[in-house]
């Protein structure tokens, strides 16, 4: 790691209900190589990884104090809370998903401890920048586990299934947005057997929707066409054409089985895509999983943490940090992200120019020399 960041550090997540831990005994091994690993002790039983493991790995297994009074970097999944900050040393550099724009005392803690910070969700979606890509990592993992929550909860199967007592006929799974955990969740409902149907606001998603075997929900008029072409991004649309989308859209919903949201927008609540009018239309005993709760939800009268039932026999799914439902797989990759990350600011940081016009660092660092730069203009 070099001599800018000799001693690295870890701790067990405070978080309510956060399973993760920053770094696997995997990655631990590696960068044991060239420095020092401290864990606290725990730090990953949540995640399976139990205090041995690490040992192994070449880590030392400490106390929380410990890990605070040494980490020349410390890696996170979640902010640590506020106590533990000021027993930071000075200089220290603090990685994790901090959540900045919601964060703001945070960001002068770390600032008024003189403790630099980089949030990983503001990695830049970039060539270089992609194996560091935790949003991504994590999103992958979360829109499989939805179609495995909304499963579960649904009281028939996915599949179609010919028995001598009948034919069972396949759910329908509606998704609403294709980004990465769209597209998973796509993915993971087509290989349960369910016939899957998908929108996004992106005319561009098209594609990448049909080719999982999943049909494309949306008004297709010259003014999508015309959206379509216009290299990939989306286009503001007319009144008159969202008023059109929005029906087709509710007409389309009431015949669902499972519905499942994952629209988020960085920064901002999340948009608002399905209404208690829509939901209220769906038959009894379908589900709707909403991957967005924590930032207020894609559907009207979700709660976190919480699986309500409507008066009309519907399931609305709030789990939060549904990426940490499978936490093993969910903490490994992240890990591995962090890996690249560091490695990656290591390098940049012992460079003639310390770093200072890196595009990736740019974009991540929120806390810089006890100031606070987000939002930058990176």
């Amino acid at each position: 790691m070099g001599s800018e960041s000799r001693t690295l550090g870890v701790l067990k997540e405070t978080f309510p209900g956060e399973t993760r831990v920053a770094l696997s005994p995997e990655v631990a091994k590696k960068f044991a190589k060239d420095a020092k690993v401290l864990i606290e002790r725990g730090a990953g039983l949540a995640a399976s990884f139990p205090d041995a493991e690490y040992a192994a790995a070449g880590a030392e297994l400490v106390d929380r104090a410990a890990v605070l009074a040494s980490a020349d970097v410390l890696l996170s999944v979640r902010p640590p809370a506020h106590d533990d900050i000021a027993k930071l040393k000075r200089g220290a550099t603090l990685v994790g998903l901090l959540d900045p724009s919601r964060n703001r005392p945070l960001l002068d803690a770390l600032a008024a401890q003189g403790v630099g910070a980089y949030a990983m969700e503001l990695l830049p979606r970039t060539t270089r920048a992609q194996v560091m890509d935790a949003l991504s990592s994590q999103a992958n993992l979360a829109g499989y586990r939805a179609v495995i929550e909304a499963a579960t909860v649904y009281g028939r199967a996915m599949p179609m299934m010919t028995t001598a007592a009948g034919t069972i006929t396949p759910a329908r799974v509606f998704v609403m947005g294709a980004g990465v955990a769209g597209l998973q969740a796509i993915a993971t409902a087509r290989r349960l057997g369910a016939v899957v149907t998908a929108t996004d606001v992106r005319p561009a998603a098209k594609e990448q929707v049909q080719s999982l075997g999943a049909k494309f929900v949306a008004v297709e008029d010259e003014e999508f066409a015309a959206a379509e072409a216009a290299g990939g991004y989306a286009k503001q649309m007319s009144a008159e054409y969202q008023a059109k989308q929005a029906a087709l859209i509710s007409e389309h919903i009431k015949k669902q089985d499972m519905v499942i949201t994952t629209a988020l927008i960085p920064g901002r609540p999340a948009p608002r895509l399905v209404t208690a009018e829509q939901v209220a239309s769906m038959r009894p005993g379908s589900v709707v999983v909403d991957l967005a709760v924590e930032q207020g939800g894609n559907v009207e009268g979700v709660k976190a943490e919480e699986i309500l039932t409507t008066a009309g026999g519907v399931y609305v799914v709030g789990y939060a940090n549904v990426a940490g439902r499978v936490a093993v797989d969910a903490s490994t990759l992240y890990a591995r992200n962090l890996l690249a990350f560091v490695q990656h600011l290591v390098q940049q940081t012992e460079s003639e120019t310390g770093g200072a016009d890196d595009d990736i660092l740019k974009a991540a660092g929120v806390v810089r020399e006890g100031a606070v730069v987000y939002p930058s203009a990176a």
